[in-house]
């Protein structure tokens, strides 16, 4: 039987784990969209990897108080490959689809990237953090379907030389620049990474490519450019195909 599952930050839960409520919006879903009642049975995640099972004690209005009878095994357990994929900033719901689909495929983080070709451009930082929030909804609704209890964090965005420098300068090894151009076959890049592989950071450009400046930029910080193949991808299929081929050679996609 399919989980009935809604999000709870871990602050919702009383300090001894034995109740937790249940915003606004999950308790409004649990009354009227769900049509549960006191004494109903679901799940609840915190986002941070943890499941609990919970019957439903008070739905009010604004809120829905739920009694914590059991910590659980998330519905759908995580990759081993922590994945962060750093994308450029893509206009209209091209980023919504990504984030959906890279939470489905189990990514871990999401970075948006202003390159210099990027088909979008942030107003100001309230722009930026009014998409942020978007994002980390889509996020936390597309683990809430496909069974994961972690939601991928969507960072604020970042310049390209500042990821570069960021990625470069801490304790991933592995990052792979995706271009249409100057890199080598992901299958010969295999050959030099280690089977059992834990951390990823993956860089994929805008609709616009790659400026020259940029991959030497990348290929100078340590970054290996990686060429998917002959035909030219959109960015957003870029993005998936690199998340879900990622997974399939270190994560869980088998």
């Amino acid at each position: 039987m399919t989980r009935r599952r809604f999000y709870a930050p871990s602050g919702a839960f009383t300090s001894n784990f034995e109740s937790v409520t249940l915003a606004s919006e999950e308790a409004r879903h649990l009354r009227d969209v769900l049509r549960l009642k006191p004494g109903d049975e679901v799940y609840v995640f915190d986002g941070e990897g943890k499941e609990f099972h919970c019957r439903v004690e008070e739905s009010r209005r604004n809120d829905a108080r739920l009694e914590v009878m059991a910590e659980v095994s998330p519905a759908r357990q995580e990759s081993p490959l922590s994945l962060t994929l750093a994308v450029a900033l893509l206009k209209g719901e091209k980023f919504d689809l990504v984030v959906q689909k890279a939470t489905e495929l189990g990514v871990s983080s999401i970075v948006p990237v202003a390159t210099r070709h990027a088909d979008l451009r942030l107003r100001d930082d309230s722009d930026a953090a009014k998409r942020i929030a978007r994002w980390q909804r889509i996020a936390l609704e597309a683990a809430k379907q496909s069974g994961r209890a972690v939601v991928p964090h969507v960072s604020m965005p970042a310049s390209f030389e500042s990821l570069i420098e960021t990625a470069s300068s801490g304790r991933e090894l592995v990052r792979l620049m995706f271009s249409e151009r100057d890199g080598q076959s992901l299958t010969e890049i295999r050959k030099t990474i280690p089977a059992n592989l834990s951390s990823l950071t993956a860089l994929i450009g805008s609709e616009g490519g790659w400026a020259d400046e940029e991959i030497s930029e990348a290929r100078e910080a340590g970054w290996a450019i990686v060429t998917l193949g002959g035909r030219t991808l959109r960015a957003e299929t870029a993005a998936i195909a690199v998340a879900v081929l990622l997974q399939h050679l270190w994560g869980d996609l088998s």
